[in-house]
């Protein structure tokens, strides 16, 4: 074990943190997204929600500055539910880390899906919300 590393990020996520570069995608997906079928390489994190996910990774992990949006969700389909409560602690979440993040892309479903398909990895969770998926682009660490 190591100081100050949250036990929720096991050593082969740490591992996938440290191996992106800037500008690589990184999905933490809910119980519901095809993490399987999605991911070039897949990290399991089983009996964890995407909230907390979020909150540990980010306490590592730099969001793009260059990007108008470093962050990405789902949008809701037509018909389906309303906006999803989560969204709104996922935003508080990243405004604790990244004092610039103003607000997240939408992403409409199947666009979604193929920028899953490109991400360097995807992190399958167990969050039972539905329209709880966010892709994180990472940025770079200032001098």
């Amino acid at each position: 074990m190591l100081k100050g590393i949250p036990s929720i990020l096991s050593p082969e996520l740490m591992k996938v943190l440290l191996e992106m570069g800037h500008g690589d995608e990184i999905v933490l997906a809910d119980g519901n997204f095809p993490s399987a079928s999605c991911a070039q390489k897949l990290v399991r994190c089983d009996g964890h929600n995407v909230s907390e996910m979020l909150d540990a990774i980010l306490k590592f992990f730099p969001l793009d500055s260059y990007s108008e949006f470093p962050a990405s969700l789902m949008e809701v389909v037509s018909g389906d539910h309303p906006k999803p409560v989560i969204w709104n602690e996922y935003k508080s979440i990243i405004q604790e880390y990244e004092d610039s993040f103003s607000d997240f892309e939408i992403v409409e479903r199947y666009e979604f899906y193929k920028r899953a398909k490109h991400a360097f990895a995807i992190i399958a969770t167990s969050e039972r919300e539905q329209y709880a998926n966010v892709i994180l682009k990472k940025g770079v660490i200032r001098g």
